[in-house]
This record gives structure tokens, C-alpha cells and sequence, in this order.
């Protein structure tokens, strides 16, 4: 299976498709990403608040990959805001993944009621500098969180991590986005399972004779964002990578566009304040 890339702001390629491991239980994820491995997944996402950057590391050292052939992404826990805070929280990131850098290093959320997070994004700019973070970016930022790091900083985000699927398009976020050269990466693709059972979701998958899953993930795909399905069921792992072969029309991908009605099953970035670890 090839994976295609996106080209970030600074040349690094992402592959387009990696393997979530939000609420992956630590004793669990070592295998489950190596089964990811198996299944031709390069692209792994974890953070420091999913407790599992450890499993992870361990995975990608029992893979026997070359490490150049593949992409780590890791977070920021909210409760390290502060600028050294931050940067010893990286350090302890890179000693739990066994690395001596990562592919991407994020800002996890805003929390805009702290105020603190173009503190955090400084220390990520000296962190990026130093060479042990490829590429560094945000997760869960609305375009006025953008405006302020744009601001204050002086590296542009490679990417903004937000909710994104047919009920949330984020059509505003991704659209400043593209205008800033950010990729947008999309979290809960799948809505939590709450939009597999559309039936404009159905019909699709059953014209192309695909599951609900793969029909909205290849709509994330050709929409151009990086997507990163999560699955505990080795089956299900296989199945979510196996979107390379097929293409929806441009009608379905408008009419599930469509669908979009600004539904969360997340956090909005405005509201969510919780700096606890």
C-alpha cells in the first residue's frame, strides 16, 4: 500500500493517513500500532495526555522500520503552558518515546481562558529550532488563535489538528488554513461513529461497494487534510487503510459536504479549559 504526502510549510512530508491512538488503553497500544505498522500505516499520533507515548515508542522500536520512514506526532499536555514548562515537557516526551526527535510536535488546545498558549508556541519555535521536532504546529485552534501566533511568532504552524467530519466541516478554519500554507489534520474523522449510519452515507458506500468508514475517510482525503482513524479492531485497522483504490465522484463529495450542521462530539477550542494531566 503507498500512502500519498502533503508537503508542509517547511518541505517535510506527512503522509495523508495515520493511525490514531486517542483513548488507546497504554497496555494495548504497543501492539495495535505495530499491527498498524503491519498494515502499511507510516504516520502514528499520540500525545502527552493519552499516556501512551511509551507503548508507542516501544512500537516504533520493535517495527525493525527504518525511522526516516516514519511519522510521529506528539502534544503538548495542557498543564505545561508556561515556556519552560513546555520544554521539559518535550524532553520527557522524547525520553518516554525512546526518540532523539519527532516528526511533529503540537500545542494541544488553546485554552484561551490561561492566555498562555503563544507562550507555549515560543518554546515550541526554540524546540523546532533545535532540530528535535521536524515541524511544529497546533491543535484545536480557531482562526483568532491563528491570528495571534501569526502575530507573535515567528514560524508559521505546519498544521492545525481540529474535529473534523461530515457533521463538522470546519469549512472556516480549513479555509484560513489553506490561506497560511497549515495543514489541517482531522481528529474523530468518523464523528465517533455518529455518522456512519447517514443514509446519504449509506447509499454511497453501498454504490461503491465500500463500508460508511471508508467512504468518509476518502472524503477527508480528497479534501486534502491528513487524516488518522483509530481502531482497537485489527480488522477494522486494515479496513480503514484500504482507501486507495477508488475515488468518489464529485457529487458525492458534495452531498456529503452537505451534511455538515456543526455538530460536535468534542470540546469547543473556546470553552475548553481544562489544564489538568
Amino acid at each position: 500500500m503507498s500512502i500519498p504526502s502533503i508537503d508542509l510549510n517547511n518541505g517535510v512530508a506527512i503522509p495523508q493517513l495515520g493511525f490514531g491512538t486517542y483513548k488507546l488503553p497504554p497496555a494495548d497500544t504497543r501492539d495495535l500500532v505495530l499491527r498498524a505498522f503491519e498494515a502499511g500505516y507510516r504516520h502514528v499520533d499520540t500525545a502527552q495526555m493519552y499516556r501512551n507515548e511509551r507503548e508507542v515508542g516501544e512500537a516504533v522500536a520493535a517495527s525493525g522500520l527504518p525511522r526516516d520512514e516514519l511519522f510521529v506526532t506528539t502534544k503538548l499536555n495542557n498543564a505545561f503552558h508556561a515556556h519552560d514548562d513546555a520544554l521539559a515537557a518535550f524532553d520527557r516526551s522524547l525520553e518516554a518515546l525512546g526518540l532523539q526527535r519527532v516528526d511533529l510536535f503540537l500545542v494541544h488546545w488553546p485554552l484561551p481562558a490561561q492566555g498562555r498558549y503563544t507562550e507555549a508556541w515560543a518554546a515550541l519555535e526554540e524546540i523546532y529550532a533545535s532540530g528535535r521536532a521536524r515541524a511544529i504546529g497546533v491543535s484545536n485552534f480557531q482562526p483568532h488563535h491563528l491570528r495571534r501566533v501569526l502575530a507573535e511568532g515567528t514560524v508559521v504552524p505546519a498544521v492545525n489538528q481540529v474535529e473534523v467530519h461530515p457533521y463538522l466541516a470546519q469549512d472556516e478554519v480549513r479555509a484560513f488554513g489553506a490561506e497560511h500554507g497549515i495543514v489541517t489534520e482531522a481528529w474523530s474523522p468518523l464523528g465517533r461513529g455518529a455518522v456512519l449510519g447517514d443514509p446519504v452515507i449509506a447509499e454511497v458506500a453501498r454504490r461503491h461497494g465500500r463500508t460508511p468508514a471508508q467512504v468518509v475517510l476518502r472524503w477527508h482525503l480528497q479534501r486534502g487534510d491528513v487524516v488518522f482513524p483509530k481502531s482497537a479492531t485489527p480488522e477494522r485497522i486494515v479496513e480503514n487503510a484500504q482507501l486507495f483504490d477508488f475515488e468518489l465522484p464529485a457529487d458525492d463529495m458534495v452531498a456529503i459536504s452537505a451534511l455538515d450542521r456543526g455538530e460536535r462530539t468534542g470540546s469547543h477550542p473556546d470553552e475548553m479549559n481544562d489544564t489538568g494531566r
